[in-house]
Formats: C-alpha cells, structure tokens, sequence
C-alpha cells in the first residue's frame, strides 16, 4: 500500500467507527457481522481471511499482538515491532 491508499484506508475506518459510535444498531450489526457490515461500506475482507471486532471499555482493553513476519531472526524482531508499536491507554496509565 501507499502513503494514499494508507490515508483512504484511515479514513474509511474513522467513518465507520464514528458511524458505530452513533449508531447503536449499526455497531451491533459490525460487531456481530463484520465482513458484510465492512463490504457494506466499501471495504473487502480478502477470500479465505475472516475478521473479528471487539470493543473497548472503560474496564476492558483489547491489544491485538501482530504476525510475526516470516523469515525474521528474534534478534530482528525489536527493530521490526518498534515500527508498528504504539502506545496504548495501559501503558499510559
């Protein structure tokens, strides 16, 4: 993907989450059913992937832990996460 395509992607993703944010039936709806709530609005889950939404709450964070990339030494690793890792509410705490 490129710089462009990343942007687009965003702000696809902030609409539908302002949109669930808004919409308690909409939200259900993605919660429940993700890949036709996502198709609805635009985005297509590859064939074969499938795809999960949970919700965050004021008790409850979810951190989802990335694929390990193939072919990477774990002495590689560190350099290679700390380009996806960012701050989460916990650790800010």
């Amino acid at each position: 993907m490129n710089d462009e395509q990343i942007k687009k992607a965003q702000q696809q993703w902030a609409k539908i989450i302002a949109k669930a944010w808004a919409d308690e039936d909409f939200k259900a709806r993605l919660i429940a059913g993700p890949a036709a709530v996502l198709k609805e609005e635009g985005i297509m889950i590859p064939k074969g992937n499938s795809i999960k939404i949970v919700e965050n709450t004021d008790k409850l964070t979810h951190i989802v832990l990335p694929v390990r990339p193939e072919g990477t030494h774990i002495d590689q690793l560190d350099e290679r996460v700390a380009a996806f890792a960012r701050p989460c509410c916990i650790c800010m705490i």
